[in-house]
């Protein structure tokens, strides 16, 4: 028998931290921000999920996700609401509201914020891969939005060391909207 892990309380919302079962709201969840790459709440504690990663993030108009990449697992990106512009395999592509889009191994991606206000976005990923194949490659349309690198490389380091950290915060209301 799987038993449930309790949450525990952080003055930045509820963790859960054992290898259990849980339920958490994402409201009450503790989140994550960094300029230009919008809020996060991964759901995840001290350790992360061994075999799936799963986040909902809310992103402005012009924030992204992270960098034009690629990497060895596969991952899914469903948009809650708003909309989204989809760099992939350096071409644009719009994504609205319920748009998936489906990102297997090796497919050089980005998402940016879109639209006249906040997008939300759900993103799953494969875990167990570490960080052997990530590659930030050029891409000009990543460029044109503030999302791509100007020297590809294989160091997250080296990507973002020019951002300030991520802090960890409370969940604000308005972030995700009622559906």
């Amino acid at each position: 028998m799987v038993p449930e892990t309790p949450a525990r309380k952080t003055k930045y919302g509820l963790v859960n931290d054992g290898d259990g079962w849980f339920v958490v709201n994402a409201r009450e969840a503790r989140w994550r921000e960094r300029e230009s790459l919008g809020v996060y709440c991964d759901f995840e504690g001290k350790r992360p999920f061994p075999q799936l990663g799963i986040n909902v993030s809310v992103l402005q108009p012009g924030e992204s996700l992270g960098r034009y990449h690629r990497e060895n697992g596969q991952e899914g990106f469903l948009v809650l609401a708003g909309e989204c512009l989809l760099i992939v395999e350096d071409e644009e592509r719009e994504l609205k509201q319920w748009d998936l889009f489906h990102c297997p191994p090796q497919t050089e991606h980005v998402i940016v914020g879109a639209g006249t206000g906040p997008s939300v976005v759900l993103a799953v990923g494969a875990r167990g891969h570490g960080r052997k194949g990530l590659v930030y490659p050029v891409s000009a349309a990543a460029l044109k939005h503030g999302a791509g690198v100007d020297k590809e490389t294989t160091d997250p380091s080296e990507v973002y060391e020019s951002f300030t950290d991520w802090k960890r915060t409370l969940y604000q209301d308005g972030w995700l909207p009622e559906l």
